[in-house]
């Protein structure tokens, strides 16, 4: 037989003799699998802790919002009562210039009354035009007289100087004449009237 065949049959039996080795990357990791369950375990927990997180900050920013809401309500608020504050004192010394001025014009009708049956004088004239000026600029400053004859009396608007009895029931605390004229600005009496008030009394009986 030839020689080639034995050399053959040697090698086929070292080959069979030898050990396999599995390459290392084939081999499948016992620690990668005995660590997923705790690698899982540890995500889902970070994922708990970042939800919780995300909540808490949510909570802190609707805080925040709320109470600059709250701050933007109060500095509006007070700037209205800044307002509304500063125009009552600015209604106030109107108050008094008008006050002064109403003064004045008493003063002006005193004259013309005293200069009796001479108010067609030049100087009558002279001292009415003066007047009806004062009582103009008055009423464009929103000043307004009061009109209380007639009317129920109201110890707001008006202060009982004298009084004059009536037998007509319905008459009874009503204001039946002026002493002085009494004022108002916007809403507030700036001077309020003299008036004579009736007071009723039953008529004696014979």
């Amino acid at each position: 037989m030839n020689g080639n065949s034995r050399t053959d049959d040697r090698s086929q039996e070292t080959q069979a003799q030898e050990p396999v080795v599995t390459s290392p990357e084939a081999a499948p990791d016992a620690s990668a699998q005995t660590s997923s369950p705790q690698a899982a375990s540890e995500a889902s927990a970070e994922v708990e802790r970042l939800q919780a997180e995300l909540a808490s900050t949510r909570r802190r920013v609707d805080q925040l919002a709320r109470a600059y809401q709250e701050l933007e309500k109060d500095r509006e608020e007070f700037k209205q009562r800044l307002s509304r504050e500063r125009e009552r004192m600015l209604d106030v010394e109107r108050g008094k210039v008008a006050t002064m001025l109403l003064e004045a014009v008493d003063e002006l009708d005193l004259s013309l009354s005293l200069g009796g049956a001479d108010a067609s004088s030049g100087l009558a004239k002279g001292v009415k035009m003066i007047r009806d000026g004062l009582l103009g600029k008055l009423q464009q400053a929103g000043v307004e007289r009061l009109q209380l004859v007639g009317q129920p009396y109201d110890p707001n608007t008006a202060e009982a100087t004298d009084m004059e009895i009536t037998p007509n029931p319905e008459e009874d605390q009503r204001v039946v004449a002026e002493a002085r004229a009494g004022y108002r600005m916007k809403d507030r009496i700036i001077r309020p009237a003299r008036v004579k008030v009736a007071k009723y009394v039953a008529p004696a009986k014979a």
